[in-house]
């Protein structure tokens, strides 16, 4: 019977120093951290990304190098012509790279 009781009080004082404890740290302290608190105190607000800005395309320069690219790509075939023949035409290289240059710039115009 003693045995009892005492397990009974024990119960009760650890029951009701459980509930105190878990009660003191609510009273004493915010729930959140404070940079929590000065982040809520300034709310995200997200603007739309600005996209590059709208290119005016020169048509009488890409109408020139189209032109120009036309010339050259029509070279290439005298050219290749001359090659055959085993003769080596100096400026062929140069003019391959002046095709990819210009059909690079020509493309990145109208696509971009």
């Amino acid at each position: 019977m003693v045995i009892v009781r005492l397990c009974t009080r024990f119960a009760c004082l650890a029951a009701a120093l459980f509930v105190g404890a878990a009660a003191i740290p609510q009273q004493g302290r915010p729930t959140e951290t404070p940079g929590k608190l000065e982040i809520a105190k300034h709310p995200l607000v997200l603007e739309r990304p600005v996209g590059p800005a709208a290119q005016s395309l020169d048509l009488a320069k890409l109408h020139a190098e189209a032109d120009e690219l036309v010339k050259l790509a029509q070279s290439v075939t005298t050219d290749v012509n001359q090659v055959v023949q085993g003769k080596l035409p100096k400026d062929m290289a140069d003019n391959l790279r002046r095709i990819e240059k210009l059909s690079k710039h020509i493309r990145g115009e109208l696509v971009h």
